[in-house]
């Protein structure tokens, strides 16, 4: 069944000059990775030691003794990404020949060699992608592009799909290392001295039938232990030494995942957080005189250290650990819980889980659970909440700053407001204060708002309209904009108000749009289509329609549900008053509601100076 099983370096996994290549069978699904698991395996290559394990694959060798052509079964995302990660390094490199010696320069050549494969008579590159959605001949043009390859053909809306976007995607993150260096050929070669060893199980099978057996079991039966189950196995180990029950252990750890859910992604996030919102007083124990560390267990928690503190943690007093935790615990989830009228700052965390502001957890687990201490009253909660929401919107409409940089402000953010011994709203100053030195700038905020806005974060668009749309609200005319309800053709839930583009998004445009848009000319209606479309001024907050964006803009305006409510344009949502007195669409319209509409958010959240 298993023909070869071993650990390997991505410099082996994708070797130079390998006599070897890789294939995607058609029938593979197309490439889906985005920017969550993008940045995933950034952090985890670029924020972990050299070595750093990030998976496995499994591989058919199809071909024969002398030229092995491995078909991918399983991997096939994370082996994409890593070639496109070593591309855009490959890039950035070639941008800086000139600051470099002959051994630097061999690095560059080392990935073109890497990434090229003269026994591929395919595409001659390592990797053949499978066909759907156009992975095979955008993975071929971005290497064309970036001169891998010597010709590729370019499909139309190449730069709107996921392996560009990919590739464009790991430019932006190096090159957020790279304002922070002072020398960045030496940076970059770190990156790629990471990424090569890195360390992939690569898992090579004789036949299809063995290749699925294996899968299944892989992925169906037994599930490895965790970071938090080697936790819960450490406490009931030490509980009988320090003259605790296990039981006794056991309610309070059941008691506090139960606030965590059981979702370990989740689990996983309040530990991290944990150790970083509170990681002075943790360390105090472990200081030492003669111990030059200011934080012996480590400056951050991360996936790869956070056993390693934890276990340090629950040796040292497991009573105080649990009780301690089991707090926080409680403050995190009512962090979470958006269903607790109860809690005072129900609306405003609202507004801030909506925005994916949870990285800014840590800061709030240590100003609630200190919050006496702190002198803080619940009005001014509120408002550092309000400034956060204001922040991650800025923040993820224009990716700045970098998810990596998040932990550090927030930690950063704690240990000012210690070290200062601020109360009050000398707390809500400070935070004013730290976030204001990486908050995005206007100017920059104003550019990405009166960009592809959609194209770039789906889910802070959808905030801002929302918001756009709330602001006008009464009490008496108040409609909950991100209720969800089960849509009849699917077991998924859906939002009952969408977004919905004006001008439709889809490639083949509706000929009634063609004539309306672009006077019969469907090649103008299509550079139009690729121009305006993701802008701000063309999208809106609509009742829930899959079919409503095939529709002309009299349909969409006038349309209504099986109840006769307008669901279209004349939905009395104030964001759509302008739509539902018009008789058309053009052009002119989306860039004079897009300006109007980039100016109301600028006014909505501007950052406090």
């Amino acid at each position: 069944m298993i023909q070869n099983v071993n650990k390997y370096p991505i410099d082996e996994i994708l070797k130079k000059d390998a006599s070897f290549y890789y294939v995607i069978p058609k029938y593979q699904r197309e490439y889906t990775w985005s920017y969550k698991e993008w940045d995933a395996l950034y952090d985890d290559i670029t924020e972990n030691i050299e070595g750093y394990f990030i998976g496995s694959i499994i591989c058919i060798n199809t071909g024969d003794s002398n030229y092995p052509r491995l078909e991918v079964i399983d991997g096939q995302q994370r082996l994409t990404t890593l070639c496109l990660f070593l591309l855009a390094i490959y890039r950035r490199l070639n941008e800086h020949k000139e600051e470099m010696d002959e051994d630097d320069l061999f690095e560059i050549s080392w990935i073109r060699k890497t990434l090229q494969n003269s026994k591929n008579a395919n595409n001659g590159l390592i990797l053949l992608p499978q066909v759907q959605n156009y992975n095979q001949d955008d993975f071929s043009t971005v290497m064309f592009e970036n001169g891998i390859l010597k010709y590729a053909k370019k499909m139309p809306s190449y730069g709107r799909r996921k392996i560009y976007r990919c590739f464009s995607h790991f430019l932006y993150k190096i090159d957020q290392d790279l304002k922070e260096s002072d020398d960045k050929v030496a940076t970059l070669l770190e990156i790629k001295k990471k990424v090569c060893n890195a360390m992939l199980v690569k898992i090579e099978v004789s036949s299809h039938s063995d290749a699925y057996i294996l899968f299944e079991s892989l992925n169906n039966r037994g599930t490895p232990l965790t970071a938090i189950d080697l936790m819960k196995n450490l406490i009931m180990a030490r509980a009988e030494k320090v003259g605790l029950t296990v039981d006794e252990c056991f309610e309070q750890w059941k008691e506090l995942l139960e606030y965590l859910t059981d979702d370990y992604a989740t689990q996983e996030r309040f530990f991290r957080y944990y150790y970083n919102a509170f990681k002075n007083k943790l360390n105090e124990p472990f200081r030492k005189d003669d111990l030059k560390k200011k934080d012996p267990l480590g400056i951050v928690a991360t996936k790869s250290n956070l056993l390693q503190i934890y276990e340090k943690l629950i040796n040292y007093d497991l009573q105080g650990f649990l009780d301690q935790i089991l707090t926080v615990g409680r403050i995190f989830a009512e962090l979470r819980d958006m269903e607790d009228d109860k809690t005072p700052y129900r609306r405003a965390l609202l507004d801030l889980s909506r925005i994916q502001g949870v990285p800014s957890y840590q800061l709030l687990m240590f100003l609630i659970h200190n919050k006496e201490e702190l002198q803080l009253t619940e009005d001014v909660i509120i408002k550092i909440v309000n400034l956060l929401t204001i922040f991650f919107v800025r923040r993820n409409v224009t990716d700045y700053p970098g998810t990596r940089d998040l932990n550090r402000i927030f930690m950063d953010t704690i240990a000012s407001i210690e070290n200062t011994g601020v109360k009050g709203d000398a707390v809500y100053a400070t935070v004013v204060d730290i976030l204001s030195k990486w908050v995005a700038s206007d100017d920059l905020f104003e550019k990405r708002l009166n960009g592809d806005i959609y194209k770039e974060n789906i889910g802070a668009t959808r905030f801002i309209l929302c918001a756009l749309a709330q602001k006008s609200m009464t009490k008496e005319t108040w409609t909950d904009l991100w209720e969800y309800k089960q849509y009849e053709k699917s077991n998924h839930n859906v939002f009952i108000w969408t977004i919905e583009h004006i001008f439709p998004e889809g490639e083949n445009i509706p000929q009634a749009w063609v004539d309306m848009i672009a006077g019969g000319n469907r090649d103008l209606a299509n550079e139009y289509l690729q121009k305006y479309v993701h802008k701000l001024g063309n999208l809106t907050i609509t009742g829930y329609n899959s079919s409503l964006s095939n529709f002309s803009f009299v349909q969409k305006r006038d349309r209504t549900n099986k109840e006769g409510k307008f669901i279209g344009y004349k939905n009395g949502l104030e964001v759509n008053h302008e739509l539902a007195n018009k008789d058309g669409w053009t052009i002119n319209d989306i860039e004079e509601r897009t300006e109007r509409l980039v100016n109301e958010v600028l006014d909505l959240y501007r950052f406090p100076v």
